[in-house]
């Protein structure tokens, strides 16, 4: 088992060899950057003495959890996608973590970031669950996201965002390859995102639909790309003034349509009575042979 220790740490470092002035600690205390990315990594051991690291890199590794990282005061960025962990934990002192990467592991709740109130990027694509399991988001975790603009949750087989619509600063969304269907629905979550700038929605069925693409651009009154593709202004434009128009005629028309309390209940029923005097000269004649049609008043 390999474990990120501070002599695995000085064995790997071609830089600490080259300040031989330093003793191990002095040297350790000199880190803001660690790059152990892709080292066959299990666990994480005593790393105190880093004090002063800002990043640090373990992707590509062995993990299952997520451990010993406490010290890191300081720590903004931290990347971890392509290990095998489970859950979010152990990460409540690190009140600086501007940018956290977990995307292709195990994760089937979004949990534990209560503290992370500087937050700004959250990465968790192509998690690794089971048959039948989606993505779930802890709400006590959504409401305490509340600095969060970047959010990749692509392929995680999440069939409805509802729970997200508390995440107001959004900016960048991707959530490409899930199994969003329900147009209103995302109109309601992003009419609440005026942020928004970026979005990827492609291989969704709800890109399937009708009018897909141009709901999603009047909704998004800032989007500036969605699933790839550039958003002219004046396409916006286009489809903001004929929404406008078609909603302007549908008020006018719901206007001046009476009801049925608007019209005198005795010239009602002198209608009637008079249609149906005028209609009964008009009633087909009977042939051998012929079915007589029906004639119904609407």
């Amino acid at each position: 088992m390999v474990r990120l220790t501070v002599d695995l740490i000085a064995k790997s470092s071609n830089h600490f060899k080259k300040k031989r002035g330093l003793s191990l600690s002095e040297y350790l205390k000199t880190l803001t950057h660690l790059h152990f990315s892709n080292k066959n990594i299990e666990s994480v051991g005593d790393l105190s003495m880093c004090r002063n690291l800002t990043v640090l890199y373990l992707y590509d590794n062995q993990m299952t959890y997520i451990s010993n990282l406490h010290f890191a005061f300081k720590l903004t960025h931290l990347y971890m996608q392509n290990n095998n962990i489970t859950h979010i934990d152990n990460l409540y002192n690190l009140q600086k973590l501007s940018k956290l990467y977990l995307g292709g592991n195990r994760i089937a709740v979004v949990e534990g970031l209560e503290q992370l109130h500087e937050l700004k990027e959250l990465h968790l694509e192509n998690q690794r669950l089971e048959p039948g399991e989606k993505l779930l988001f802890d709400p006590r975790t959504l409401l305490s996201l509340d600095s969060l603009c970047v959010l990749n949750i692509n392929n995680n087989n999440i069939d409805d965002i509802r729970d997200l619509a508390v995440l107001k600063e959004i900016q960048h969304f991707s959530a490409a390859d899930n199994e969003l269907h329900n147009m209103e629905e995302l109109e309601d979550v992003f009419s609440l995102w005026p942020q928004l700038l970026l979005m990827d929605l492609s291989g969704n069925p709800v890109c399937k639909k009708p009018k897909y693409r141009d709901r999603m651009i009047t909704e998004c009154k800032r989007l500036e790309a969605l699933d790839g593709k550039e958003i002219h202004e004046l396409t916006r434009q286009f489809l903001v003034n004929w929404k406008a128009s078609k909603e302007a005629k549908k008020r006018k028309n719901n206007k001046h349509v009476p009801s049925d309390s608007s019209i005198p209940c005795s010239l009602t029923s002198k209608s009637l009575n008079s249609s149906s005097t005028s209609w009964s000269h008009l009633q087909p004649r009977q042939h051998a042979g012929l079915e007589s049609p029906t004639v119904s008043l609407v």
